[in-house]
């Protein structure tokens, strides 16, 4: 009966608190699934959960343990979860309210509807295996949720529709645009001549040059995607949270784009 009380207590304000969690909890998930993060985030909900369960009991002496565990262990996950928390801030300074807050649902995938002006991944790979086939060089950043203005102002701001001889133009060895990385967002080339943070920590084969340092960079500090295309091998190259994505053909590559693109 007490707790039949309870539930009849239960406000607007508490369903309110039960959701924005839930949604915590979903854009958490989201930032380290797929990464070596999610079996420590798997591992805290399961202490977290034990933490809980014997304080309920009133198994006090496991609880007090779990107690300093949880106290101490929380300075401990913001330096595990550091390239997350910083990934998860850059969303929330990124979202812009002012444009009916539609901006900000955007990021939570299942709220998402599909756009005419979504990118066309299958030009920009068609693009990519024109350049790879001629040994061209390039580096294109696909922007996600976190804004990449920080970056674009770097280069030369732009507004072109993504088209295959765009592209191809834009990393023409002669041309005066393709030094540095591309940034598209929606079907448009929003800069060139871009300049990407390097990530000079991880150990890559030494084939890969600078575009590939850069491209680990910026996928490592944001929730963006990189393509590069090798100017030695003619050889492209995925990139997504700091890591290269194996692919075995490009028509995976493109669906693989798709699917992280949602």
């Amino acid at each position: 009966m007490e707790i039949f009380n309870d539930l009849l207590k239960f406000k607007i304000v508490d369903i309110i608190d039960v959701i924005l969690v839930a949604l915590l909890l979903y854009y958490i998930y989201k930032l380290v699934k797929g990464t070596v993060a999610i079996n420590i985030f798997i591992g805290i909900i399961i202490i977290y959960g034990v933490w809980q369960l014997t304080d309920f009991l009133e198994m006090y002496m496991l609880h007090n343990i779990f107690d300093g565990f949880i106290k101490v262990g929380i300075i401990a996950l913001i330096v595990v979860f550091q390239p997350e928390i910083r990934k998860f801030l850059l969303m929330v300074g990124s979202t812009n309210f002012s444009r009916g807050g539609g901006k900000f649902f955007k990021h939570f995938k299942f709220l998402k509807t599909e756009t005419s002006d979504e990118t066309k991944v299958e030009i920009i790979i068609s693009a990519c295996n024109k350049m790879s086939a001629s040994n061209t060089g390039a580096l294109i950043v696909f922007e996600k949720n976190n804004n990449l203005d920080f970056l674009t102002s770097t280069g030369d701001e732009m507004n072109i529709t993504v088209t295959q001889p765009i592209i191809e133009s834009i990393f023409f060895k002669n041309s005066p645009l393709h030094d540095g990385a591309i940034i598209v967002k929606n079907n448009i080339v929003k800069a060139t001549r871009v300049i990407l943070p390097l990530n000079n920590e991880k150990n890559i084969p030494k084939r890969f040059g600078l575009r590939h340092r850069a491209a680990i960079g910026v996928t490592e500090k944001t929730d963006a995607l990189a393509l590069v295309v090798s100017e030695e091998t003619g050889h492209i190259s995925y990139f997504k949270d700091g890591e290269f994505i194996v692919f075995d053909n490009t028509t995976e590559l493109t669906e693989l784009i798709k699917k992280d693109l949602v």
